[in-house]
């Protein structure tokens, strides 16, 4: 089942996940930057169904567990964003999620997830990113669950998260790509290299092309799957490009290769749901990354240039 044609968008503005505040304000950045009208350009029918509830850590009397902070509050978030996300889906609409820290991945991955299992068929995963996600709380040198969220989608993070919605892992580790990865924690090398996940590095993007390094992932992410789930972090693309993300990471994609990655995914058909992660409009420049975080979902649903 591909949808098609309709897109609901959901704020997930959520920063709990993070060491720096301001991804927060994510949501807003991309909505000034016209993401709506812009969609609607291209001949989509876009509702946008707000925000899910955050806490704010303000608010909160401590930060609970120090190797997963702000773990319960994530976890209540990202069980909110799954349902929205799971009764877009039912409703014929695309899930466009934007975050907010890349944490709130659990949510959506684990609602799209759901609806498709009802059916009984699972989902694919390309994960973009300059990091791999994949701490769990033995492994975190920080504490900060937005490092965890790939591999509690694949059954190996925190249960609360892990196993949301009654069940685990949410997407098989055979069918997840991660591509674009340039700063992995040393211990979390070893979740990635043991888990089955199928790593792209910014070395291989270098040495085989954009193309080449799409083309294997979109097949892994494709065999056997309903569709493809796209996580997109803007830390994915060089800081050049992109400045204001979370954990800016030099030595990523250039525009063109993340504009290059976005058109594959799209002349696949695939993908049945989207979420953009970590814009910070508080360090950006002029709502920059906002506006190229536009650009690039304009990209994966079908922008043509001829």
């Amino acid at each position: 089942m591909i949808v098609d044609r309709e897109v609901a968008v959901i704020g997930a503005p959520l920063d709990l996940g993070a060491g720096r505040r301001g991804v927060d304000m994510g949501p807003s950045a991309v909505r000034v930057a016209g993401v709506g009208r812009r969609l609607g350009a291209l001949g989509y029918d876009v509702s946008d169904l707000g925000n899910v509830p955050v806490a704010q850590p303000e608010s909160l009397e401590d930060q609970g567990p120090a190797d997963a902070r702000y773990l319960p509050q994530i976890a209540a978030t990202c069980e909110k964003l799954g349902e929205l996300a799971g009764q877009a889906l039912t409703g014929g609409k695309t899930p466009l999620v934007l975050g907010g820290d890349h944490s709130i991945a659990t949510g959506t991955v684990a609602g799209v997830s759901r609806f498709f299992r009802e059916t009984g068929e699972k989902i694919g995963l390309l994960w973009m990113d300059a990091h791999a996600d994949m701490n769990t709380p033995e492994s975190s040198p920080s504490g900060n669950v937005h490092g965890m969220p790939l591999a509690c989608c694949i059954g190996a993070g925190p249960d609360v998260l892990a196993r949301m919605f009654g069940f685990s892992p949410k997407v098989d580790a055979a069918n997840v790509a991660l591509v674009g990865i340039r700063d992995v924690d040393v211990l979390e090398r070893g979740n990635v290299r043991n888990t089955g996940v199928r790593a792209f590095t910014m070395r291989d993007i270098d040495e085989r092309g954009m193309r080449a390094v799409m083309d294997e992932a979109i097949a892994i992410a494709s065999n056997g799957t309903a569709g493809i789930h796209l996580s997109l972090d803007m830390d994915f693309v060089d800081p050049e490009y992109a400045p204001g993300v979370g954990t800016p990471v030099r030595g990523g994609v250039t525009y063109r290769e993340a504009h290059l990655a976005m058109e594959l995914i799209c002349d696949t058909g695939r993908m049945v749901s989207m979420e953009v992660v970590e814009v910070n409009p508080v360090i950006d420049e002029v709502n920059r990354t906002a506006d190229l975080a536009v650009e690039l979902i304009l990209s994966a649903m079908g922008k043509k240039i001829l």
